[in-house]
């Protein structure tokens, strides 16, 4: 071998045990890369508070797995969604400028609709925790989508008894969008199919001030039932006016599903009615890591967590579980991930449906206390739903009936 040929042949291997050497190094910075999640919820109008307190508890969650999912940091981006229009814009954002791994957010339906076909288009997992509309993951499902809070025609199918056994003359009082309008068509199925009837029906801007009138024509049809169909802030100047005009105590109202902050945003005097709520922080069968979320909710805000704080961490610990447990950070590899991945308390199991990717799990009906005596916990239980778990297949509906038909990842 000549000193030349030499030469070129150490300075190879040398070249090849730096690379070697060099390796775990490119691995660790590849490594601390952060993993980027994206989050879409109202920081202004009528679902700010909502929007607050959803990521509230996604931040908790955060802090939980001490901000890391699959050895990674985690960056968390927060855009607005004051409207669909926008909503479909700053996802867009996440994903193509950020490029964001999954997507948590929409604090009402109408925006979250909007989330879900960019989410299709772009092959982006997105998880909606606060949509009720049963369009979401019915006829507009699609494999990129998965939904937390129950869809409105399981709240309704859970609050029309204790209703019904009130009386069967209702007036309805919904907000003119998605959700108020799926209310009124469940729960007017419903009761009908009970042989009841309805007194009126009214639909309401969104971020309606004042509804003196409508109450005008409910104290004059005297229903057994007013159902309520009003998003957030809206309910509650509601309940406000009703208490001011004279109607608590004298016609009962209800709204299949309501927020913690709704009835805390006004006072103990006006809070009244039967409402549905996916979780309640008083509730005697918390897992350890409700019971340990709750204690360190209080600490740092200084009162209970709501439900919507709940939705917040609960879905955000789902999204991190099936982020640590899929093969990569691939779109189809989370949505695969999602569809496996499991929670519950001493109910039993939560879980996203395979077929169309809504949560399963129980609901529960609750009812103003005619007595408040604690700051906070306002509510009583009237009942869970369903009784067994082996029956929430059943309560959350057939494929016939959900609509849903999504393709393959």
């Amino acid at each position: 071998m000549t000193r030349r040929d030499w030469l070129v042949t150490t300075g190879k291997a040398l070249a090849s045990g730096a690379a070697v050497l060099a390796a775990p190094a490119i691995v660790r910075a590849q490594g601390e890369q952060p993993i980027k999640l994206g989050l879409l919820l109202a920081k202004q109008g009528v679902w700010t508070e909502q929007g607050e307190v959803i990521a509230n508890g996604v931040k908790m969650a955060l802090d939980d797995a001490k901000n890391q999912v699959r050895g990674r940091p985690i960056e968390l981006l927060w855009y607005d969604e004051p409207n669909p229009q926008a909503a479909q814009q700053n996802m867009q954002k996440l994903v193509e400028e950020d490029k964001v791994a999954a997507v948590i957010g929409g604090t009402n339906s109408g925006t979250s609709l909007a989330i879900s076909s960019v989410a299709y288009r772009t092959k982006t997992p997105y998880i909606a925790p606060n949509a009720a509309a049963r369009e979401l993951t019915g006829s507009s499902c699609n494999p990129y989508t998965f939904r937390v809070l129950s869809p409105t025609p399981v709240t309704c199918r859970a609050l029309a008894p204790s209703l019904l056994a009130i009386g069967k003359r209702w007036h309805f009082l919904v907000a003119n969008y998605a959700y108020g309008q799926d209310i009124q068509r469940s729960m007017s199925d419903l009761l009908k199919q009970a042989g009841g009837t309805i007194t009126g029906t009214d639909a309401t801007p969104l971020n309606t001030t004042d509804f003196s009138a409508y109450i005008l024509k409910i104290r004059q049809a005297k229903p057994d039932v007013v159902m309520l169909g009003l998003p957030g802030g809206d309910l509650s100047t509601f309940l406000k006016q009703y208490a001011e005009m004279g109607l608590k105590g004298q016609i009962p109202v209800a709204c299949p599903i309501i927020g913690d902050s709704d009835l805390w945003s006004i006072s103990e005097t006006a809070a009244t009615g039967y409402y549905g709520k996916p979780w309640h922080f008083s509730a005697p069968d918390h897992s350890p890591e409700e019971v340990a979320f709750i204690k360190a909710y209080n600490a740092k805000f200084g009162k209970p967590p709501a439900d919507k704080a709940w939705i917040g961490w609960f879905t955000t610990r789902a999204l991190l579980g099936a982020l640590n447990q899929a093969k990569s950070t691939s779109g189809a590899d989370i949505v695969r991930s999602l569809e496996t991945v499991q929670f519950g308390d001493s109910f039993g199991p939560a879980y996203f449906r395979p077929w169309d990717h809504q949560m399963l799990r129980r609901w529960t009906v609750f009812k103003v206390k005619d007595h408040i005596t604690d700051k906070w916990d306002w509510l009583d239980t009237v009942s869970n739903v369903p009784k067994n778990p082996g029956d929430l297949d059943a309560l959350y509906g057939t494929r016939q009936e959900i609509g849903c038909t999504m393709g393959a990842v």
